[in-house]
């Protein structure tokens, strides 16, 4: 949920706005933000389209409540609720929304929440290894890295990192915690160094970034939860609406190009000589490839460095 330390900037705000536009113009749109945030976004969107009313969904309720006093002039427009987005589909219901015009993700951890040291985020300061986007959950990074075997810690650091390195920053973790449980984030951020040679060290930044986005991404189920909300953004999305989705790692941008491409696809099998009216797409991709971040916002807000955008629009309703 890319926002600048300082500013709170959304990442590629303008060009989100322009994506969503022509979905929102008409009186009583509807905007689904799946991933609030702390409302960059929305208070954006919701100034740039008077007859807009807004549901925004975040698993954190420290940004629910933040987002609520940033929301505050919009707030007879406004439904915020604390979730994981993968309740999508039940929330519509219990608002009595059949669809939407428009559905925004802005994946990944929040500027805010990566500041805040209690939360176990980054490995630039020292805190409980905690990582918990949902306060109330029960898994922690800190039951990860004591409790998992080596082969299953092992899996999770190559399959949501891609460490190269996986096996031996596990059996490097098993190797401490036998002497005392590994708390801190500074310490297996000092243990994941040690672990990658030094030539791998020079680039691609800090050497624990990959071990802490999948210990972040196992604790949350972020890869499950969007596998399951991709789809339903999409069902939701009423002709002419469209998606618009900010993804800041390769697993993320692949769930949701492959989503995107999925509906965007003639689906007629292989043979017939002619298409099938039911297998024609129902979105258009908006984006060719993914769209990044300008060098000028990069300049001024690091973190947006690896923001890719894809969007879609729905052309016709699914078939019955």
């Amino acid at each position: 949920m890319g926002t600048a330390a300082a500013a709170h900037l959304p990442v590629m705000r303008d060009r989100v706005l322009e994506l969503l536009a022509p979905a929102l113009e008409s009186p009583g749109a509807v905007l689904v933000d799946a991933t609030l945030g702390r409302a960059g976004h929305a208070s954006a969107l919701l100034s740039a389209h008077p007859g807009l009313t807004l549901v925004g969904i975040d698993t954190d309720a420290a940004a629910v409540e933040e987002s609520r006093q940033v929301l505050l002039a919009f707030a007879d427009r406004v439904t915020l609720i604390q979730a994981v987005y993968d309740e999508l589909p039940q929330i519509l219901a219990r608002l009595g929304l059949r669809m939407v015009q428009g559905v925004l993700f802005d994946l990944g951890v929040s500027s805010p929440q990566l500041d805040n040291p209690g939360r176990g985020f980054s490995y630039s300061k020292d805190a409980p290894l905690d990582m918990r986007m949902d306060q109330a959950g029960t898994l922690t990074a800190a039951d990860i890295v004591n409790g998992y075997p080596a082969d299953r810690l092992a899996r999770v650091l190559r399959e949501y990192g891609e460490e190269h390195f996986a096996r031996r920053i596990a059996d490097a973790v098993v190797r401490e915690r036998q002497h005392a449980p590994l708390t801190s984030t500074l310490r297996l951020a000092e243990i994941v160094r040690e672990c990658i040679p030094a030539p791998a060290r020079r680039t691609g930044g800090n050497p624990a970034k990959r071990t802490f986005q999948a210990l972040r991404i196992e604790v949350n189920g972020e890869l499950d939860a969007l596998h399951r909300a991709l789809p339903a953004a999409l069902d939701a999305i009423a002709v002419g609406g469209r998606v618009v989705a900010l993804a800041y790692h390769s697993l993320e941008d692949r769930a949701v190009k492959r989503a995107l491409a999925t509906r965007s696809a003639d689906a007629t099998p292989r043979g017939l000589p002619v298409a099938l009216e039911s297998a024609q797409p129902e979105f258009r991709l908006l984006t060719r490839g993914a769209q990044r971040p300008s060098p000028a916002e990069v300049a001024a807000n690091p973190r947006a460095a690896p923001a890719r955008l894809r969007a879609a629009e729905r052309i016709r309703a699914a078939a019955a």
